[in-house]
């Protein structure tokens, strides 16, 4: 059976509700859908009383604990080899002591979370839709391997997780525990890409391309997030602090705590500060443009890199809607 509603609901939480985009402007504010008694049920090992945000943060619209399923055995093929998916795809990729593997976000925008080891390597493959926001992160805390699922909740309309080992929640955009006994801790980001699958293929031919372990469970290929990307929705909706220049769905680059206007990086082409250089070059499908992500407008390839004294080296970056770095990145620097 084909199960779409929890990933849909989240984005008519998004929305607004009677169609998907076109009546945004008038959708009231996110309201508190539940509150730790209710939370209690689902995660009886989470100490809630351990916070850095207020409870009313965290709003649901209906999902609960792994409602939307994450990943925990991984299929892989040869990218190579793969059928069925556009070559101008988005995939998150990462390469690890000559492992490399790629995640498409036809598959990420249904699960949102991967558990896998990649060269030896436990990593977390994360992917929030509603703020496109996609961080691999390495999954080695305090000495141990954690496993994360999807509390089904989200705070800043970003994904909020769950570790298996305390339950602690952890926002998805920072890698960071916000309630629980592991309050505090954050995550390593790893280098990955988002690129395009033909890039990827291009980069690592022998690279391994992740499919679904059920074709039909989800309509893989399909997005619910029709024109999201290019609409203008009311500010009201986020309460962050963006230039008036800045659209809240408006992509930018995030290394750190800077950002760049995916716009900006687009009409320069190249971008150097310091020793970081970030590239644009056409040709990946967005997801959030038409119904058919193959379909989907060319919104480009953006590569992050640093230069060392041994060449260029890889650096962990993401590419999100401008309104999610306003959130939670308030005191950072925003170019365009």
């Amino acid at each position: 059976m084909v199960q779409t509603s929890s990933v849909v609901t989240h984005f008519r939480r998004f929305a607004g509700a009677l169609s998907l985009v076109s009546v945004i402007a008038l959708a009231p504010p996110v309201a508190l859908a539940d509150t730790p008694r209710d939370w209690v049920g689902e995660f009886p090992n989470t100490d809630f009383d351990q916070r850095s945000i207020e409870y009313d943060e965290i709003v649901t619209d209906g999902p609960r604990r792994d409602q939307i399923p994450p990943i925990d055995d991984p299929k892989f093929i040869p990218a190579a080899e793969a059928t069925g998916i556009g070559t101008l795809e988005p995939v998150l990729s990462i390469g690890i002591n000559g492992d490399f593997r790629a995640y498409p976000l036809r598959i990420l925008l249904w699960h949102e979370i991967v558990n896998d080891v990649v060269g030896g390597v436990p990593i977390l493959v994360s992917y929030c839709p509603l703020c496109n926001s996609g961080v691999v992160f390495d999954r080695r805390l305090n000495g141990a391997v954690i496993e994360f699922g999807n509390t089904g909740r989200i705070r800043h309309f970003d994904m909020v997780m769950y570790d298996k080992a305390t339950e602690s929640w952890w926002q998805q955009f920072l890698g960071e525990a916000i309630m629980g006994e592991a309050l505090g801790d954050r995550m390593k980001p790893l280098p990955a890409r988002l690129e395009s699958l033909e890039k990827f293929i291009a980069r690592a031919p022998d690279g391994k391309l992740l499919v679904p372990n059920d074709e039909r469970a989800r309509p893989y290929g399909d997005t619910p997030y029709v024109r999201m990307d290019s609409s203008r929705l009311p500010r009201r909706r986020f309460g962050f602090d963006l230039p008036s220049e800045i659209e809240p769905v408006a992509r930018v680059v995030v290394v750190g705590e800077q950002a760049w206007t995916l716009e900006l990086v687009r009409d320069q082409g190249r971008i150097e500060q310091d020793d970081l250089i970030i590239t644009w070059e056409a040709g990946q499908n967005s997801i959030h443009d038409t119904g058919k992500i193959s379909s989907g407008r060319d919104v480009g390839n953006v590569i992050v890199q640093r230069r060392t004294d041994s060449g260029l080296e890889d650096v962990p970056y993401d590419v999100s809607f401008a309104f999610a770095f306003g959130a939670f990145i308030p005191d950072g620097e925003l170019h365009f």
